[in-house]
């Protein structure tokens, strides 16, 4: 299984959830999967064109997916699936 870890900004979408476990696939699978058991979360992550939203780190194993495949990034059992909302503001 993957671990997704969802930060506090995104956990009144996923019932209160600090950590859930999805099945292994690409990022994009995974994503999914996240909304298939809460609805609104993908459109949150991804944009309508199928990229990570700048407004959002995505880290694999603490690798940022920016730098990797995006959403075609793969996810291995064992993995684990960061989300960080990134802040603005000065």
């Amino acid at each position: 299984m993957v671990e997704v870890l969802i930060p506090p900004q995104l956990r009144r979408l996923c019932d209160g959830e600090e950590a859930v476990e999805v099945g292994p696939g690409t990022l994009g699978e995974v994503l999914l999967q996240l909304q298939e058991r809460f609805n609104g979360v993908y459109d949150r992550l991804c944009q309508p064109d199928g990229t990570v939203r700048g407004s959002v780190l995505v880290l694999v194993n603490d690798e940022d997916v920016r730098f990797l495949r995006e959403l075609q990034t793969p996810v291995r059992s064992g993995d684990s699936v960061r989300l960080i909302p990134a802040f603005a503001g000065g």
